[in-house]
């Protein structure tokens, strides 16, 4: 199982971003447990410069933006 971290405040970007990832891992029938990281101190380790970020199995793979569910999709088959 795949883990698949959110890094930011929860604004309406973060929501995005958690709802492509959701979209992505369901259409590519990858199980993943999804979970919010709203602590700056937390969101800081990962060494993010802006949200929102997305975490696959403890890897950065984007901050600043929304990738496209292709894109989520390989970074989780990776």
């Amino acid at each position: 199982m795949k883990t698949v971290k959110i890094l930011g405040s929860g604004c309406a970007n973060c929501k995005k971003l958690e709802a492509v990832a959701r979209e992505a891992a369901t259409s590519a029938g990858i199980e993943a447990q999804f979970v919010k990281v709203t602590d700056m101190k937390d969101i800081m380790a990962y060494d993010l410069m802006s949200t929102p970020g997305l975490v696959i199995d403890e890897k950065l793979v984007s901050s600043g933006r929304i990738p496209t569910q292709a894109e989520v999709r390989q970074w989780m088959a990776g």
